[in-house]
């Protein structure tokens, strides 16, 4: 069992021979760059939005639990099932996203805040785990016998996840001291800071500070960490997707991060190198992969043609006059519109423009925040797999 903080060692990779992440760190500055522009802001607030749902959803479908965006969104609205296993599901999930968006706010609001702090990461733990229903206050110990989980302490008991025993729970304030020590991103020189988002989310996994509940913590801590680094694109990825569709590599890339080093060309640590490495190569290829996809999903053309195919479906259904798609594509292209132009834009009479504006207003496919404010693109559950193809896995919407 680890006591000492040096047994933690390399926390940065040591022997990048061939430079491969200092690449990816590039290609991903690169590419999240070219991502932040795609979209007006205040329609990119909009999908933000509905990227912190699908967050929360692939976060908790890594830790085997699976919930319908639909009835995430549901539960935002506090309109939960009557069903208790599947409420909980609920509760767990709007916890996520609510956690998100509050500490968004925070990082906005405290930009000298330290995140790599034992507070700042007891912090998320706390603020996620009060949300939750009694279903998921409780662990069963070794012994079976039932342990409270008390939101934001760091654990004073023992455990064991898969193969790896992680440091004893007296020494753990310790770890997490040395962690923000190395990790701090006011320390950290040119592109190590970029390599640091990835070795981060694997020695805090390595750490294990709480009795439950570490994989969603530290997947929303590094989603923190990609936000001080200014690559989230304003919020249009999130690495959860990726780390979901690959689970597999997922885990094996943090197993072999946790290997003993293997000999005097694997470092100088008690850790491997070489898996530390090959964890932070898998970690920034998934985030390149998703900024990628995204930046594919959000292509303007692409987007438009999406949305004005699926306004023309609804238009052969009868349930929406084709002028429809002006405004759809001008809410799109301009972040909002005033409901006074909507005559102009559809080209029709103003009473019959009115009628043209309430009908995707009630379908949510136009929305705003009072009815006399302008109008912007929504994105009702009914569209996302239209707008959105592979956003989620097939059969979801």
């Amino acid at each position: 069992m680890y006591r000492n903080p040096i047994e933690m060692e390399p926390m940065l990779p040591t022997t990048d021979r061939n430079h491969q992440l200092d690449d990816l760190c590039i290609k991903l500055l690169q590419k999240s760059g070219e991502l932040s522009s795609k979209l007006h802001p205040i329609t990119r607030n909009s999908v933000a939005e509905i990227l912190r749902v699908m967050n929360s959803y692939y976060s908790n479908l890594i830790e085997g639990h699976s919930t319908h965006p639909a009835d995430i969104n549901k539960a935002l609205k506090k309109d939960y099932s009557k069903d208790p296993a599947k409420r909980a599901l609920q509760e767990e999930s709007a916890a996520h996203v609510e956690v998100q968006k509050l500490m968004e706010a925070r990082l906005e609001a405290e930009p000298k805040m330290e995140i790599c702090s034992k507070d700042f990461i007891c912090w998320i733990h706390q603020e996620f785990y009060r949300r939750l229903s009694s279903d998921f206050q409780n662990v069963t110990g070794p012994n079976g016998q039932i342990i409270k989980i008390i939101p934001g302490k760091i654990r004073s008991d023992e455990v064991e996840v898969g193969e790896h025993i992680p440091p004893a729970a007296s020494t753990v304030e310790s770890f997490l001291a040395r962690f923000k020590e190395v990790f701090s991103i006011h320390s950290l020189p040119a592109l190590s800071k970029y390599v640091a988002a990835a070795a981060s989310h694997h020695r805090l996994a390595w750490i294990h500070p709480f009795l439950d509940g570490n994989g969603r913590v530290i997947r929303l801590f590094s989603h923190a960490y990609i936000i001080r680094l200014g690559l989230q694109s304003h919020g249009l990825w999130a690495i959860s997707r990726g780390l979901a569709r690959r689970k597999g590599d997922y885990m094996a890339a943090l197993t072999l991060g946790d290997s003993p080093r293997r000999g005097d060309l694997d470092g100088r640590g008690n850790l491997s190198d070489e898996g530390l490495v090959r964890f932070c190569k898998f970690y920034l290829e998934t985030c390149i992969d998703q900024v990628e996809f995204m930046s594919h999903l959000l292509d303007l053309d692409g987007f438009l043609n999406r949305v004005s195919a699926y306004a023309t479906r609804l238009i052969e259904l009868g349930e929406l006059k084709p002028e429809s798609i002006y405004l759809l594509r001008e809410a799109l292209l301009r972040g909002e519109i005033d409901r006074g132009e909507a005559s102009h834009l559809t080209g029709v009479p103003e009473r019959s423009a009115r009628i043209i504006l309430g009908s995707l207003i009630e379908k949510e496919m136009l929305t705003s925040d009072s009815a006399k404010k302008p109008v912007r693109l929504g994105f009702p559950d009914h569209a996302i797999g239209y707008y959105f193809p592979r956003l989620y896995p097939e059969g979801v919407f």
